[in-house]
């Protein structure tokens, strides 16, 4: 496969030096033989942290996770329609592009871990945090892959892909524990504080492993998808969750912001809330090259006037299912999200006093709303934006996600609790947005603040198929009940007044239905007509090592 063909010498390896915000990228001729020394382990996994990732951040992040759960609509736009209408096809757009990237990032970590392993004039305790690191990103990767595809292969080792790229699917099961076994690997290893800003440690594996055991919980009760409507989850793998967050909580290593619109914002990338996050390089992608810079500003922007350049979201906007999800009171995440009439932002066109929102006006209300969070400026706003770059380091795992994963685990296969320490953390995330804390809670609460608390970070997909491991009907009654079919016409002013438009009408559109087949998606087109052996059975995959076992001891 094309995918799997590519290894370390047709890429160019950029060395990194940590400041205190973000990464200092240099360009470096290609390591590899006798140029791999401990001195540029450093730089051998530095794309790791943003180069390899670059196709599937670049709009299928957000475009797959948010549109496919109906967060985010885009009429017209390919690579966000299909997912919001629920007609996937091995051609969707963004597919073949999510497939590339995160074998690659698998591919290239394996390459990395070989160059470094096969080193003798190093010792393994200088190698194995890099082995870790390597392993951390391979499992992240197969993490997504698995949860989008299913059954998947598994690689180790580059050379043997490149030699035979017709091989077998292997088992959703096998793909599932691979992840695992890898981010376990992971959080025994890393070191317990970062070599530098952004670099992962190993409580950023624990916060890891803490989504990854929810989310198997469900898949292990199900007999590994024989039974998906079984309605509990295991819960050995539940208390693993519970432990793995506890690892996070009680490392004291990190906490919530104050201002949740505060995460959003340049200034404050590699935050006291940030476990995890691309890391881009600052400036324009003229000047420090493609790829390593942060590109989704030019999907969700509206406008030229906020990016001094590219902006082609004036159509990607929030649907009435999802902006009636929120509270009446839950302003200040609405607002951190959506553009609504009359929403002030400082931070934008500073130059001219800030900007106001008063796009799509009828009267003093908006009949749509567009996209905030992802959206920076321009470089008149901060000097690390650039063109096609928002210079935000995006999350891929918050310490609100701890919070609640900690919660959710607590709750385990219970109705509801009112367990202190569950309702301790659940309500930290919701009383920093403002909101009433909670004197009990329901899986429905936790679902419905998932979605709140992470709209637009590409992350809410993950969390619906999680719940449909176990509870498939009823997630498919929940996808269904969006009547994403019939769009609304609306009315909004800030701070949060919504209410259907009188003299609107509303559109009704051809969307596809959910069943059992929608929480995995085809494998892209170009993929299968390279190696037909995608179409095959899966085949079980043959650890070589023993797993690890003293995590929580």
């Amino acid at each position: 496969m094309k995918t799997k063909k590519i290894i370390l010498s047709s890429l160019i390896v950029m060395a990194f030096a940590f400041t205190a915000c973000t990464l200092d990228f240099q360009p470096q001729n290609v390591i590899k033989g006798s140029d791999v020394t401990a001195d540029n382990f450093d730089a051998m996994v530095a794309p790791m942290y943003n180069l390899y990732w670059f196709d599937f951040n670049d709009k299928f992040y957000f475009g797959f996770g948010d549109g496919m759960a109906y967060n985010v609509l885009a009429p017209g736009t390919s690579f966000i329609n299909s997912f919001n209408s629920l007609s996937v096809t091995g051609l969707s757009d963004g597919l073949q592009q999510a497939w590339n990237a995160l074998y690659i990032v698998v591919q290239q970590s394996n390459k990395v871990m070989k160059d470094i392993k096969a080193n003798s004039s190093v010792s393994d305790e200088v190698k194995i945090p890099y082995l870790a690191e390597g392993r951390f990103m391979r499992g992240l990767a197969y993490w997504h892959l698995v949860s989008l595809w299913g059954n998947v292969i598994i690689s180790e080792d580059p050379g043997k892909l490149v030699e035979n790229p017709l091989v077998n699917l292997n088992t959703q099961k096998d793909a599932y524990e691979f992840a695992i076994r890898d981010m376990e690997y992971a959080a025994k290893y890393l070191p317990e504080t970062s070599k530098a800003v952004g670099r992962v440690n190993r409580y950023v594996a624990f916060g890891m492993l803490s989504r990854f055991y929810l989310a198997y919980s469900g898949f292990v009760a199900s007999n590994f998808g024989q039974n998906p409507n079984c309605g509990t989850r295991d819960q050995q793998y539940v208390e693993l969750a519970k432990k793995a967050a506890e690892k996070v909580i009680n490392s004291n290593r990190y906490q919530l912001m104050a201002n949740y619109p505060d995460l959003f914002k340049v200034e404050n990338n590699n935050n006291s809330e940030s476990l995890f996050a691309f890391q881009w390089v600052p400036g324009s992608s003229a000047q420090v090259g493609w790829g390593v810079t942060n590109s989704q500003q030019r999907f969700l922007a509206l406008s030229s006037e906020i990016t001094g350049g590219d902006a082609w979201g004036d159509y990607t906007i929030c649907p009435y299912n999802m902006i009636s999800e929120y509270e009446l009171n839950d302003t200040i995440r609405r607002k951190a999200t959506w553009m609504g009439y009359g929403d002030y932002y400082p931070e934008l066109c500073t130059a001219n006093g800030g900007y106001t929102y008063t796009a799509h006006a009828s009267g003093n209300a908006s009949t749509q709303l567009n996209v905030k969070k992802g959206v920076t400026g321009s470089s008149k706003d901060n000097s690390a934006i650039g063109t096609n770059n928002s210079g935000l380091d995006n999350y891929m795992l918050r310490l609100a996600e701890v919070y609640l994963n900690y919660a959710e685990a607590i709750l385990g296969n219970s109705t509801s609790t009112s367990d202190a320490i569950a309702l301790q953390y659940f309500n930290a995330v919701r009383t920093r947005a403002g909101m009433s804390a909670k004197q009990s809670i329901t899986w429905e609460d936790i679902r419905h603040e998932r979605r709140i608390e992470f709209c637009m970070e590409g992350r809410y997909w993950y969390d619906v198929v999680s719940r449909a491991y176990y509870r498939q009907q009823e997630v498919i009654n929940y996808i269904n009940g969006q009547n994403r079919g019939t769009r609304p016409s609306f009315l909004f002013t800030a701070p949060n007044d919504l209410r259907i438009n009188p003299n609107g009408n509303p559109q009704t559109v051809v969307v596809g239905e959910a069943n059992s087949s929608t929480f995995t998606v085809p494998y892209p087109e170009g993929e299968v007509i390279k190696d037909p052996q995608l179409l095959q059975p899966p085949v079980p995959y043959t650890f070589t090592e023993e797993r690890i076992t003293d995590l929580f001891n």
